[in-house]
């Protein structure tokens, strides 16, 4: 059985895209979270990873270790329909998910995720709000022109939404006012059983980073909260 290695479910988003895709389409998988800034969480790291990051999958003698190749790994050795079947469909999907691997860079950094706290009156900044609005745009026009068979960009569930899902996470963090298209898919990603199974375990963790890398009050802050 294939070993996907993750880290905190509570920060780390690249971790969630491809634990989203395999969950979703129902691949067995064993999971193993390396704790953030745990004292040996670097050496665990090396073990695993030439890069030293997660997420990481194992299957037998195979070894991958980045989200995107992940995915392509998942619908190429586990034969999983994680790209649109129309080619333009797919092209399109594809070009998503690369600008969402590179790009998005000022949501990133200035709104980072955090499933257990949520903040109000948040000021992202220029480069953040800019990244919103491209987000708005985006999910407007792909719904439009691939999005009617289902609530999902391209209508079925697919790796590129897997590569958005953190985005719509940090939109609900950070109380980010939606409407239209990008309110309504939000809310289909945010609904996934599978992601409700996800925000439970990270709710449930007793793993908390001293710094919560903003300079902002929580509203509300989720879970177990432990030390």
């Amino acid at each position: 059985m294939p070993i996907l290695h993750i880290a905190n479910k509570n920060y780390s988003s690249w971790s969630l895209r491809p634990w989203i895709l395999l969950k979703y389409f129902n691949v067995p998988f064993t999971e193993n979270r390396i704790i953030l800034d745990a004292a040996d969480s670097k050496a665990k790291l090396r073990a695993i990873s030439p890069t030293a990051r997660v997420p990481v999958l194992e299957d037998g003698d195979v070894r991958v270790w980045e989200s995107l190749a992940i995915m392509e790994y998942a619908a190429d050795a586990l034969a999983i329909p994680v790209w649109p079947a129309d080619r333009a469909a797919r092209a399109a999907a594809r070009s998503l998910a690369a600008e969402m691997h590179a790009g998005f860079m000022g949501m990133r950094s200035a709104m980072p995720m955090n499933l257990s706290k949520k903040f109000a009156g948040f000021d992202p900044g220029e480069r953040a709000r800019a990244d919103i609005a491209r987000l708005s745009t985006l999910v407007d026009s792909t719904r439009r022109r691939f999005g009617e068979d289902g609530p999902f960009l391209f209508g079925a569930f697919s790796a590129a939404d897997a590569m958005y899902l953190p985005l719509m996470t940090r939109l609900e963090t950070y109380s980010v006012p939606l409407d239209g298209a990008l309110a309504a898919y939000s809310e289909a990603m945010l609904s996934l059983p599978a992601y409700r199974e996800w925000l439970s375990d990270a709710w449930n963790e007793p793993w908390l980073l001293a710094d919560d890398e903003i300079d902002a009050e929580p509203i509300q802050v989720f879970g177990v909260a432990k030390t």
